[in-house]
């Protein structure tokens, strides 16, 4: 994964901000990892964006939530307030904590890159709203390696695709159309451990199989892992047609010029689904000992993958981190990466942080259902997260937040890891980036009360 390719422009200035109000062609939608780049956004009369011939329902869906009235004002405790009183308040309830928690984190490059230094100056944790499935891809990784492909290798190589376990296209409706869609090669689509894709059918050029449905996902991974290291089918007496299934699908993939496997993180069975990764990309390994293969993660949803790279970058560890400069709690590093006790869920259960920055700026995910009411909290994001608040027992700060390539430009990772696409904005907007309010909440964090209230 390019982690040094992540980009140093700051996309918060008004100037990156300039909207196209006549609509936009080749535009790059930021709802799901895919990042299609081919839809036509125009803004109606009343400034909602629309996509008309795109049929997309996760799009259809998310735009939903961008109708053409004005963004709400700033709030504290449910009630309207300035720019400025409410950016007080946030770096009051920052400046009171010990160990707050920075979650949702749904951002692009430029938030990323602005929340860092504003965790290591409080000592925060980060996690996001998909740490679960983004921390069992970071775990297989850290404890195996893996072996990835991208979108463009599977579109121009590809000739058999073993979905394992999944059902791409409830989630990432355009995925066949993207990845395989307008091409001539004859390809292989089996369905392993889980019924056909329906939306695969409308692949032309594809001849589908499912293999197994109904089969466990360790018990096929387990066989299939001694298959492909060499076990014979045969010393399987306790499951031979499982066994005989896989040795099968094993001889299919020796035949092929390029096999991908394909599955998706957050579809796959906790508590354990790392082990599950982890036997893919075994397998995928050991394939490579004589043909080509890949593999193929469908996840990173709401900027996780962006946020991911880009705090793995700055810190050198992925999410689910500790940053503190210096470090605030005495025999603490400044650094610390934990997965399993740095999750946000356990986390506010257990009472382990006493505060919440909250970042959700593509759509309005309300808070977390294990947060107490009385856990200070700073909400940055979407507009219509401010009627869902509601009056809370404890201090509550609301600042309304641009969403990318809706109200500003930006950058973010494509679903492979890749690939750093160019937002567009596609309306005039005033609401500010995530990164400017950030930036100013840092700045504002840093001053002493004293300096605040004089002239």
């Amino acid at each position: 994964m390019p982690l040094s390719s992540a980009p140093t422009s700051n996309t918060g200035t008004l100037a990156a901000r300039t909207p196209v109000t006549a609509g936009v062609r080749d535009w790059t939608c930021p709802f799901c990892p895919l990042l299609c780049d081919d839809i036509t956004i125009i803004v109606q009369d009343d400034g909602a964006p629309a996509t008309p011939g795109t049929d997309c329902p996760r799009l259809a869906h998310a735009l939903t939530w961008f109708a053409g009235s004005p963004a709400p004002a700033p709030a504290i405790d449910n009630v309207d307030t300035d720019l400025d009183s409410a950016l007080n308040r946030a770096a009051d309830i920052l400046r009171a904590t010990k160990r707050p928690l920075f979650g949702g984190l749904a951002t692009d490059v430029a938030g990323a890159r602005a929340l860092y230094p504003l965790a290591a100056g409080c000592g925060a944790i980060l996690d996001h709203l998909h740490g679960d499935a983004m921390a069992a891809s970071n775990a297989a990784l850290q404890d195996r390696g893996a072996f990835f492909t991208t979108l463009s290798e599977v579109r121009a190589r590809a000739d058999l695709l073993i979905v394992f376990c999944s059902t791409p296209s409830a989630k990432y409706p355009r995925f066949y159309e993207r990845v395989l869609g307008g091409t001539e090669q004859p390809r292989e689509l089996v369905f392993l451990g889980c019924p056909i894709d329906p939306a695969a059918q409308k692949t032309g050029n594809a001849r589908l199989q499912g293999v197994l449905e109904e089969a466990d996902p360790f018990d096929l991974l387990a066989i299939w892992s001694a298959l492909a290291e060499g076990r014979g089918a045969a010393s399987f007496s306790d499951n031979p047609g499982m066994a005989q299934a896989l040795a099968v699908l094993l001889e299919r993939v020796s035949a092929a010029r390029y096999t991908v496997v394909v599955y998706e993180p957050a579809a796959l069975p906790g508590p354990h689904a790392a082990l599950l990764i982890e036997a893919l990309h075994r397998i995928v390994k050991a394939i490579n000992r004589t043909t080509r293969a890949g593999a193929l993660a469908l996840g990173g949803d709401d900027g996780a993958l962006t946020v991911n790279q880009a705090v793995t970058w700055l810190s050198g560890f992925p999410l689910r981190t500790r940053v503190s400069k210096p470090t605030r709690l005495s025999g603490e590093t400044s650094l610390d990466h934990d997965a399993t006790r740095y999750a946000t869920r356990r986390l506010l259960e257990a009472r382990e942080v006493d505060a919440l920055l909250w970042v959700s700026s593509y759509q309005p995910e309300p808070l977390p259902q294990a947060l107490f009411s009385d856990i200070p909290v700073i909400v940055l994001g979407h507009p219509a997260l401010r009627t869902m608040l509601g009056k809370r027992g404890a201090s509550t700060v609301f600042i309304p937040v641009a969403t990318p390539a809706i109200d500003s430009a930006g950058h973010v990772f494509r679903i492979d890891g890749s690939v750093v696409a160019s937002l567009a904005a596609t309306r005039a907007s005033t609401l500010p980036t995530l990164a400017d309010i950030v930036e100013r909440l840092h700045g504002a964090l840093a001053s002493t009360p004293a300096a605040r209230s004089q002239p």
